[in-house]
């Protein structure tokens, strides 16, 4: 079972969190609400996890179909819930950028197979009510 160990390292809400393998990230509240930016926010880090989750099942996918990718960048933006506590993700837009020789097609379906078959995070967003809505642009290799 993984196992991540969090530890305050800076002011009030300055976290650092590690997991078994001593990769560490580091997490802070906004300064409205007593944090020093000393890192990201917690529900920020969710959006990425979700963007690293779904990379990594593109780029597997696109290689199984002998596809060149390039170059590989996505652009998420989500909306949270207004007025309420907890305030959960309910919309998020993701832009898929990949460079190279790729069929669009075939990036579109590896986008749909990570997003709605194989990406955890982006299942569990979804279960917690999140829309999940993306585009992807193909830019040519040069």
């Amino acid at each position: 079972m993984p196992q991540i160990e969090l530890v305050r390292v800076s002011g009030d809400y300055g976290f650092e969190a590690k997991d078994e393998y001593g990769h560490s990230i580091k997490m802070d509240s906004s300064p409205e609400s007593g944090g020093q930016n000393y890192g990201v926010r917690p529900m920020q880090m969710l959006l990425m996890g979700l963007g690293g989750c779904s990379a990594i099942d593109v780029i597997s996918i696109l290689k199984k179909q002998r596809q060149e990718v390039l170059d590989y960048s996505m652009k998420i933006n989500g909306d949270r819930e207004a007025g309420v506590e907890p305030s959960l993700w309910q919309n998020i837009t993701i832009e898929f950028h990949l460079k190279g020789n790729i069929d669009e097609d075939k990036a579109k379906r590896a986008v749909e197979l990570s997003l709605h078959k194989y990406c955890s995070v982006a299942a569990t967003l979804e279960k917690a009510g999140a829309e999940i809505s993306w585009k992807v642009f193909i830019h040519p290799a040069v």
